[in-house]
């Protein structure tokens, strides 16, 4: 499957998801994503926020999924 310029990915920001989609922040935080209000956050990739969180490659995988559908 080829990845679109806009479609999320394990090196995007968490900054620059949050800027495309206002339903990310729900969908982030109803996986525990539960620092994005942390400065330090925004400058952090989706891969290093569910690596920090403990998540397997699966659940990162599986979490940008549903960031790029915009489902909960």
């Amino acid at each position: 499957m080829k990845k679109t310029k806009s479609e999320i990915t394990s090196k995007t920001k968490f900054s620059e998801i949050l800027k495309k989609d206002n339903k990310a922040a729900e969908i982030l935080m109803s996986e525990g994503m539960s620092c994005l209000g942390c400065p330090m956050a925004m400058e952090e990739t989706i891969g290093e926020g569910c690596m920090a969180h403990g998540m397997s490659k699966e659940e990162t995988q599986k979490l940008i999924k549903k960031l790029n559908r915009g489902k909960k």
